[in-house]
């Protein structure tokens, strides 16, 4: 596969990867190299990414724990002075090898390290392939709040083994497969239905379908790297699966949901509202719906919920004086940003959510 050119770097696939990433290594002679992985990914992972370094530059693991609990400013001051204690400077490089809190997390403590250290992400979900591996976006959660607190800056590059997968439980694929299906509603109508035949392909034309997905995503924030306007179109399902994930990590009585199962219901509400806002087919809400229903397990949120739900919306870093921004669908690939739905209508899309 050819490597994809973002913004002002490169994502690499398989020995490309490793060819970059050696390369980079010999021609910038770094003082020392940092290897940020989490519980899981330090004894999954660094097995499989240890062998392909061939650098004599001194290396340093730092672990933190696994999960979104942990994706936040205390973390990051755990890792800044690990960064400290062990010697890090201005010419160190920082290698994040995890899902999308370990790179959204070690992103950030890059670019905020000394005033910014060079890294390199090496995304080891489906979701971080997928979603974080391309665009920039670096940071932590504000509490229960998601991503509220973070810069946009570029790695070195990204380094993409689908390897790595073989390494996921099938909750974690199905999260990334929620990101690919949302590439296809917004921007390609062909990528859609081949995301809606993803059980009659084999495990190698995933690695195509990846491809795709990372070429979607990147042609949308090479044109907008700043979220100005076409990136928003991203953020489809996400005013409401955000929001739903928030709600999910700090309620103790409700089980707690990964990023990716809170947004492929983000998607089904959205689809709903597009339906009823802007015209969107309600026999292709349906398929939406239907489809994610064969990866994703039903939830059920009671109107007290669905309140609360709503309220937690009112911290989405989209949102514009005051008021509450979706991205809704005119037609599948025809997404719209910036629109504004009643609060009675989300109480509505739940209602289609819940009903068989």
């Amino acid at each position: 596969m050819n490597s994809i050119l973002s913004y002002n770097y490169k994502v690499y696939f398989q020995e490309k990867g490793t060819d970059f990433l050696n390369s980079y290594l010999a021609n910038t002679q770094p003082s020392k190299i940092f290897l940020l992985t989490d519980s899981n990914t330090n004894p999954n992972c660094l097995p499989v990414f240890l062998p392909s370094l061939a650098t004599n530059v001194p290396i340093e693991i730092i672990e933190i724990e696994a999960g979104e609990p942990h994706k936040n400013i205390d973390t990051c001051t755990q890792v800044w002075y690990a960064l400290s204690e062990l010697g890090a400077d201005r010419h160190s490089l920082l290698i994040n090898i995890g899902g999308g809190v370990v790179t959204d997390l070690g992103g950030f403590v890059a670019s905020t390290y000394m005033r910014g250290i060079p890294f390199i992400n090496v995304p080891t979900s489906l979701l971080a392939m997928v979603d974080a591996s391309v665009g920039g976006k670096t940071g932590v959660d504000l509490g229960s709040l998601k991503n509220l607190i973070g810069v946009i800056n570029t790695p070195q590059g990204v380094i993409i083994n689908t390897d790595y997968l073989m390494t996921l439980p099938a909750n974690e694929l199905r999260s990334g497969m929620a990101e690919m299906f949302k590439h296809g509603l917004i921007n390609s109508a062909s990528y859609w239905e081949k995301m809606c035949r993803l059980s009659e392909y084999d495990s190698e034309y995933l690695s195509t379908l990846i491809y795709e997905s990372v070429l979607i995503k990147n042609e949308i924030v090479i044109q907008d790297p700043t979220e100005k306007g076409l990136r928003k179109t991203l953020n489809y399902g996400h005013t409401l699966g955000h929001a739903i994930e928030s709600y999910c990590l700090q309620n103790p009585n409700r089980k707690r949901l990964i990023h990716g199962e809170a947004i492929a219901i983000g998607m089904v509400l959205a689809s709903y509202l597009s339906a009823t806002q802007l015209g969107f087919s309600l026999d292709d809400c349906n398929k939406i719906k239907a489809v994610l229903g064969e990866y994703f397990t039903k939830e059920y949120f009671s109107k007290e919920e669905i309140t609360e739900i709503c309220e937690l919306m009112r911290f989405d870093k989209k949102n514009i004086g005051g008021n509450i921004l979706f991205v809704l669908l005119e037609a599948i690939g025809k997404p719209k940003i910036d629109c504004i739905v009643p609060f009675e209508e989300i109480h509505k899309a739940f209602e289609y959510y819940h009903n068989n």
